[in-house]
């Protein structure tokens, strides 16, 4: 069975317990569905096309004025033939609501995120390739980076390396020494002086890799890799991910830090088609899977871990590792440290 097959089976399940056809238009029902399409135009905006998908088969609809370069460039043979073009006016998740008697997307959110769940073979295989590209770029960027150096110039560099490997820069946030404070920071003229951190989260072919690298001093605290260890070790196929969440959170207090940390800055949790999908909470109940990605981020003042890692029937698989990077070894995996000024 080929991933579409097994997609299509999942949805299959979904639409059986809803009772009618399925209409697919987020960024990330889409581009799973339609293995890894780019459905944007504008980072910012909606989708250009959506899908309807009932027992009589697919149909795409898709913006008129983008069509074309979907058919030539995006969608495999047997979707381009069920291409509906939809005048640019109308939005195509507008347009594919009303072909019919249909369920939102919005109706089985949760159905559909147990759906994609379980990463398929030829996704993981793109996931791997995408991880290993978007650490590469960080190492190629950062072994040339200087104290003087802005966040705004690596923030460029970074972006440019995203774009030249066909990865969407989604995210890249930039902080120098004297900015460490701040959790999310956007970047700025600011120098890195003597100790920076820099986060991406790069998409290509609808799967994001999520990865945080520090450059200059290194903190010297393998806490924090204490406690992204204990939500690994608690993200256990078939638990809920409140469960997980919560065992991760309670390892702030077990490993030194202050035991509210975990109220500062959300944590992560799993991840794939979207940054976070969804992001883990006290009240986020979804079954967590075998072959499912996470990228957890614990974080405190000064301090902080991510990767994107796949949940293997084995144990855990790195895929933002890039082996120039320097490492340590803690509980089995091979974890970043801190990559010295050049």
């Amino acid at each position: 069975m080929n991933d579409r097959e097994g997609k299509q089976e999942r949805l299959a399940r979904v639409r059986s317990a809803a009772g009618e056809p399925l209409v697919l238009t987020s960024h990330e029902a889409v581009s799973w569905y339609l293995d890894g399409v780019r459905t944007h135009v504008s980072l910012a905006g909606p989708p250009v096309l959506a899908v309807r998908v009932e027992d009589a088969g697919d149909t795409l609809f898709v913006a008129a004025n983008e069509a074309d370069r979907l058919i030539a460039e995006e969608l495999l043979p047997a979707d381009a033939d069920r291409v509906v073009r939809v005048d640019w006016q109308m939005p195509p998740a507008d347009a594919a609501l009303a072909a019919g008697s249909s369920v939102p997307e919005s109706a089985v959110a949760a159905e559909l995120r147990a759906a994609r769940a379980s990463l398929l073979p030829g996704e993981r295989d793109r996931y791997r390739a995408l991880g290993h590209d978007a650490a590469a770029v960080l190492t190629d960027v950062l072994s040339s980076v200087t104290p003087s150096d802005s966040e705004q110039t690596v923030a460029a560099s970074v972006a440019q390396g995203l774009v030249a490997r066909g990865i969407d820069p989604l995210v890249i946030l930039v902080s120098g020494a004297s900015r460490l404070a701040f959790r999310h920071p956007l970047p700025t003229s600011a120098h890195l002086g003597e100790r920076a951190m820099v986060v991406v989260c790069g998409r290509r072919h609808g799967l994001i890799a999520n990865i945080t690298r520090w450059v200059g001093a290194d903190a010297e605290d393998e806490r924090i890799l204490g406690v992204e260890r204990a939500f690994l070790d608690a993200s256990v196929p078939g638990r809920p991910l409140d469960v997980a969440f919560a065992e991760g959170a309670a390892a702030y207090a077990a490993n030194g830090f202050a035991a509210d940390e975990w109220q500062r800055h959300h944590q992560g949790g799993p991840t794939g088609y979207a940054g976070r999908d969804p992001r883990a909470t006290s009240v986020t109940t979804d079954a967590l899977a075998e072959w499912q990605a996470f990228a957890w981020n614990p974080t405190a003042p000064g301090v902080k871990v991510e990767d994107t890692l796949l949940r293997t029937p084995d144990g855990w698989e790195v895929l933002t590792l890039d082996e120039r990077w320097p490492t340590v070894a803690f509980g089995g995996l091979s974890r970043p440290v801190a990559l010295p000024f050049a």
